[in-house]
């Protein structure tokens, strides 16, 4: 996770530094998200059956090999925008893989009554080295350039690997022959649309994520570079986000919501300061302190979900809901990165900013209506 944390920074100056087109950047963060949606309907089936730590150790070494002939380009002067869009496909695909062995290889770990603990010091340490990475992340482009910081990123992977490769854990699924992969992608898409709080929550973040992705992993980085100084403070920015997500996880160390989906999308919420103050260019101080309750909102959800997620849903047919999760609400984030720049031209890149936190806010507030959504009661899913 630092790494992660660095490699988004890097890959944005590496693209604007190597096109100076925003269009080009949303082109190739398109060029990674695609294969990571399309490929994650797989990734589930694939950790419902075979051995999670063997997904974990295969994927992780797999995108530190993408990572580092990135790097390589980079640091030898001949990277082209194709180039490096060819490998952060890749690099989504072996996402795509880890993402749902990842997501639901906790609950093997811990017992159920101390479920909701071991998510928040899960997420704590994600948090916390997210902070970490993204403050040395902007100073390591400002300072050294981007191919030195996408092959830190290599260098994590394969650490991860090696790590993960020490895991021992049982296997989900009886004996005997699984299924067909096919056979196991209808079970998991009725378990899926047997659930309304799931799929409608899940309609609400293909907005969200379209709109926040467009404007933090797009139009902040152009923001950044136009208004604000550079890699470094974006860092600083993308950093005090990630302390909002630690912070909010210390919350939910303490905080039980008897209703979470409903507690979880009042923090949601919390996003617009951030792309309003992005917006109208306010001084970097204020963006610092946006993007604090940025994250602290999005933490807030993101426990109540995971925890909600993990009691609901039986274990060996946890990562294909995972999936089914992850690809409807990130199937529209390529659209809207890919959109960012057309949008910019067409609103300006304020209003381009304005037009993400509308669709944030009229997604989340009609997620209201879904009863489902407001009734939906920790004490229900203990049962």
């Amino acid at each position: 996770m630092v790494g992660n944390a660095v490699a988004p920074i890097a890959l944005a100056f590496a693209v604007l530094r190597v096109s100076g087109s925003g269009g080009a950047l949303g082109l190739v963060l398109a060029a990674r998200t695609v294969p990571q949606v399309v490929f994650l309907l797989f990734g589930g089936v694939i950790a419902d059956r075979v051995p999670r730590r063997g997904i974990l150790v295969v994927a992780a070494a797999g995108a530190g090999v993408t990572q580092a002939v990135a790097a390589g380009l980079l640091l030898g002067g001949v990277a082209q925008v194709w180039q490096l869009g060819v490998l952060e496909a890749m690099n989504g695909t072996a996402a795509a893989m880890l993402f749902p062995a990842t997501q639901s290889v906790l609950p093997q770990t811990v017992p159920v009554s101390a479920l909701q603990r071991a998510n928040v010091v899960f997420r704590l340490g994600r948090n916390s080295t997210q902070v970490l990475g993204a403050a040395v992340g902007g100073l390591a482009v400002a300072a050294f350039g981007p191919g030195q910081a996408i092959a830190f990123d290599a260098a994590t992977f394969f650490l991860a690997a090696a790590l993960w490769s020490g895991m021992r854990l049982a296997p989900v699924r009886a004996g005997g022959a699984p299924p067909s992969m096919v056979r196991d992608l209808v079970e998991g898409w009725h378990d899926f649309w047997s659930r309304t709080w799931l799929w409608s929550i899940v309609v609400q973040f293909c907005f969200v994520n379209a709109a926040t992705g467009a404007a933090f992993q797009v139009l902040g980085p152009i923001v950044a570079k136009q208004r604000l100084g550079g890699a470094g403070p974006w860092g600083l920015i993308v950093a005090a986000n990630a302390a909002g997500l630690t912070l909010g996880a210390l919350v939910m160390f303490w905080l039980r919501a008897r209703r979470p989906l409903l507690a979880g999308n009042t923090g949601v919420l919390l996003v617009l300061p951030s792309l309003a103050l992005l917006a109208y260019g306010a001084p970097v101080g204020w963006l610092i302190a946006a993007a604090v309750l940025a994250g602290l909102g999005m933490e807030v959800f993101g426990v109540n979900w995971d925890l909600t997620m993990q009691r609901e849903i039986p274990p060996d047919r946890l990562g294909r809901l995972f999936s089914y999760d992850a690809v409807g609400s990130f199937v529209f984030l390529p659209v809207g990165q890919a959109l960012a720049g057309p949008a910019m031209a067409a609103f300006g890149l304020s209003g381009a900013l304005l037009v993400a936190g509308g669709v944030v806010a009229a997604a989340t507030l009609a997620i209201y209506a879904v009863r489902d959504v407001r009734t939906l009661r920790v004490a229900t899913a203990a049962a």
